[in-house]
C-alpha cells in the first residue's frame, strides 16, 4: 500500500488575473510507515501539497492514488480518503467546538460509523496517547492550555486512526517545550503504530531530529528529497530558495574547514557529539 502522486499541477484562479500554479509536476510516492518531513518557503507549495493528499483540494492535472486506487474516480468514496489521511492543520484547536474534550475527540471515530462502544474506547486511547490527563477529558476544551488545546485536537484525529497522519506546522506558536513535547508524542505514537506520517514544518531542526526523509519544495516544485542527511549536504543550495541547513551542520563545516577530521553528515546535536568525540578520541 501507499500513496502516489503521478506529476500533479495545481493552478488558483485559473483563467483570470489572478492566476497562479502552485504545485508544477509533482510526483512522489510515499511508502507505509515512513515519516516524511516537507520544507519549504512561504509560498513554496508545501500546504497546496499536503491538501491533495486527502482530496481536499483537486489536481489540475495529473493522478493521484491511494492503495492502487484512483482517487479522482467518480466512484472512488472521498469521505473513506478522508479517514485513513487524517490531517492536522496548523493551530488545529481552532477546529475544537464540543462541550467537553472527551466529547470532542469522540466525534471523528462516531462519524466513522463504529458502535459507541469502540468509539469511547478510540478516544479514551487516543487521549492516553496524546498525554493529556484524565481530568481534562470532562472539561470544556476552551478552558484548556494552549498545548493542552493541540494534544486534544491532534487525539481527535488520531482517534480515527487514519492509515496516514499528515501535521501541517502541529507546534506553530507553542514555546520550546511544549513544541517539543508534541513533536515526542507524535514520534513516540508512529514508532507504536508504525503509521505513515507527513510533517510540514519550517524548523530544520525538527526535521533533523524526527523524520527519515525530507520533501523540499520549492516555486511548485521537488527541489530535493532524501535522507536528512543527504539533503542538508546541499546547504548552499537550500540557502538559496530561503531555507537552511540545521544550526549543527554548518558547526561541523566549520570544523571541517578547521582542519578537524570530522564528517559533515551530522544533522542533530547527538549525532555532532559523537562525531566530535570519535575525532577526539583519533587525536
Amino acid at each position: 500500500m501507499s500513496l502516489i502522486l503521478d506529476n500533479i499541477s495545481h493552478i488558483y484562479s485559473r483563467g483570470d488575473a489572478y492566476e497562479k500554479k502552485a504545485l508544477d509536476g509533482v510526483s512522489l510516492k510515499i511508502e507505509d510507515g515512513e515519516f516524511i518531513g516537507i520544507i519549504g518557503h512561504t509560498g513554496s507549495g508545501k500546504s497546496t501539497l499536503i491538501q491533495h493528499l486527502n482530496g481536499l483540494l483537486k489536481a489540475t492535472e495529473g493522478s493521484i492514488y491511494f492503495n492502487g486506487q484512483d482517487i479522482y474516480d467518480k466512484d472512488y468514496d472521498l469521505r473513506d480518503l478522508r479517514m485513513q489521511v487524517g490531517m492536522v492543520f496548523q493551530y488545529p484547536e481552532h477546529q475544537l467546538f464540543d462541550e467537553t474534550v472527551f466529547k470532542d475527540v469522540c466525534f471523528g471515530p462516531r462519524n466513522q460509523g463504529l458502535p459507541e462502544k469502540d468509539v469511547t474506547l478510540r478516544a479514551y486511547e487516543a487521549l492516553k496517547n496524546v498525554g493529556l490527563d484524565e481530568k481534562y477529558y470532562d472539561v470544556s476544551p476552551f478552558e484548556l492550555s494552549g498545548g493542552q488545546k493541540r494534544r486534544a485536537a491532534i487525539a481527535g484525529v488520531v482517534a480515527m486512526k487514519p492509515q496516514v497522519l499528515v501535521l501541517d506546522e502541529p507546534t506553530a506558536g507553542l514555546d520550546p517545550q511544549g513544541r517539543d513535547e508534541i513533536l515526542d508524542m507524535i514520534a513516540e505514537n508512529h514508532q507504536r503504530y508504525g503509521n505513515t506520517v507527513i510533517l510540514v514544518s519550517h524548523s530544520m531542526e525538527d526535521v533533523a531530529k524526527y523524520v527519515d526523509r525530507i520533501i523540499v519544495m520549492d516555486d511548485g516544485q521537488v527541489r530535493f528529497d532524501g535522507e536528512p542527511k543527504v539533503v542538508f549536504r546541499h546547504y548552499k543550495e537550500l540557502e538559496e530558495i530561503g531555507l537552511a541547513a540545521p544550526q549543527v551542520t554548518y558547526l561541523m563545516h566549520d570544523l571541517k574547514n578547521a582542519g578537524y577530521p570530522v564528517s559533515c553528515d551530522a544533522t542533530t546535536v547527538d549525532e555532532a557529539k559523537n562525531e566530535i568525540m570519535k575525532m577526539l578520541g583519533r587525536r
